[in-house]
């Protein structure tokens, strides 16, 4: 009966130590970026975000109007502005767990632009 009851606390601490894991969710980039030195006045679309979108996303055969890769435009601001809100764009770029990592086959963004850019959507995504 004493060795029933061992096992027992035995298996019930296997379990808890294997239910215990690691996190392996994502940050939460827009929260956890740094934007004390980032000035909102020039972090806009148009100021900022586009020549990140247009230089490293929406080009020919990736995210631009025509190609649209797996649904995606980034050669706009409407179609930015949602693949920001939904976290997938953060989470590719910062090359996040479980998502794809971008720009496919090219070099992860600086953490300076990362950066801006999650500022640029705690900011409201201003244009």
């Amino acid at each position: 009966m004493k060795f029933y009851y061992i096992s027992v606390l035995l298996l019930a601490l296997l379990l808890v130590l294997i239910g215990c894991s690691k996190d392996d969710k994502n940050p939460d980039y827009v929260r956890e970026a740094n934007c004390a030195t980032v000035k909102a006045d020039s972090n806009t679309y148009i100021l900022f975000v586009r020549g990140v979108m247009n230089a490293s996303c929406a080009f020919g055969g990736c995210h631009d109007a025509s190609t649209a890769a797996s649904g995606v435009n980034l050669s706009n601001y409407a179609g930015v502005k949602k693949a920001f809100e939904s976290q997938n764009l953060l989470c590719s770029v910062n090359h996040g767990k479980g998502c794809s990592p971008m720009p496919k086959g090219g070099a992860k963004l600086s953490a300076e632009v990362l950066n801006r850019l999650a500022c640029w959507a705690r900011d409201g995504y201003r244009e």
